[in-house]
């Protein structure tokens, strides 16, 4: 068993990974600065470090828990505000992460599994399904700023011997999903729907993207940890679905029936993404198995149980 430390680990990803390591028998620590994420996403008994992984204090958490590996969520993780502002995208996501890895190497942790994207950072493709060796031309800040940091860990792993694999995720969704924070469609669809408001679609609706829930890919996360040395993997599911088929998911689980609003289609976002899982199976023997349906149905049920989560604390 390991000792982990999970970034961004009070956030909605973070959180269902922290989940899956603790039943998986390890000891988990989370850091997160609760600028999205949130105490109560945090099962009791997991340490808590509040801190900033831009922070010098980063340093001292490394030197109080002394992580054998590192599974790297924390970030600016919006396309939106990366574009309107470049600097602070480029502040979290990668001098964060550079001394995320200068701590690393210090303390003697031996890998990190890195959150990356497949949404944003392949750009409008050239191919679809996109497997790892399709071009890289991100439309985006974000993009380019999460794609910055494999090459900072390839060449950590080069120079000091810091292993990783690197997870590129699709369109993430499931309970604990934050419609005002960590936004996605699934989530701010499913609350305005079942609140009888209407929902707005920027663009046509006919958008695809690679949606998967969020255990699966935490169960990746699992996978990771002694496999997939040194690679950077897909998380895909083979094909998209589009705006406007999660809208009639949703509706059909909800009763809703109200038309959507459209608007423009929004700066930096792909048209049509998703991604292969031919390499994730070969190394991580992973491939998705909550389908879209079962998956919409239950991000439904967590909302009508009035969202439960790990620990009863708020904040």
């Amino acid at each position: 068993m390991a000792r982990i430390l999970v970034t961004g680990g009070a956030g909605f990803i973070g959180s269902h990974v922290v989940e899956h390591l603790v039943a998986a028998g390890h000891e988990v620590g989370v850091l997160d600065d609760l600028s999205t994420g949130h105490r109560r996403n945090v099962p009791p008994g997991v340490p808590l470090f509040v801190c900033d992984i831009r922070d010098a204090a980063l340093r001292e958490v490394f030197e109080a828990f002394r992580p054998e590996v590192v599974a790297h969520h924390a970030a600016q993780m919006s396309v939106r505000v990366s574009i309107q502002e470049p600097h602070r995208d480029a502040e979290t996501n990668i001098e964060g992460s550079i001394n995320l890895l200068e701590c690393a190497r210090e303390f003697g942790t031996t890998k990190v599994i890195y959150a990356s994207t497949g949404g944003a950072l392949y750009g409008e493709p050239r191919y679809l399904p996109c497997d790892e060796q399709h071009p890289v031309e991100p439309l985006s800040h974000y993009g380019i700023s999460k794609h910055t940091v494999e090459h900072y860990l390839q060449l950590y792993k080069f120079l000091y011997g810091l292993d990783f694999t690197v997870l590129r995720y699709p369109n993430v969704y499931g309970p604990r999903q934050d419609p005002e924070g960590e936004a996605g469609v699934v989530a701010i669809f499913s609350g305005l729907m079942l609140e009888g408001q209407p929902i707005t679609i920027y663009g046509d609706g006919e958008q695809e993207r690679d949606f998967v829930a969020v255990a699966d890919v935490a169960r990746a996360n699992v996978l990771a940890l002694d496999r997939g040395s040194g690679a950077i993997v897909n998380l895909g599911s083979n094909h998209g679905a589009s705006v406007h088929q999660i809208a009639a998911g949703l509706a059909k689980a909800t009763g809703y029936d109200l038309p959507p609003v459209y608007k423009p289609a929004r700066l930096g976002e792909v048209y049509r993404i998703f991604l292969t899982n031919q390499l994730a199976q070969e190394l991580l023997g992973w491939q998705p198995t909550i389908g879209l349906e079962d998956g919409l149905a239950e991000v439904i049920a967590w909302i009508r149980a009035g969202r439960p989560a790990p620990g009863d604390a708020a904040g």
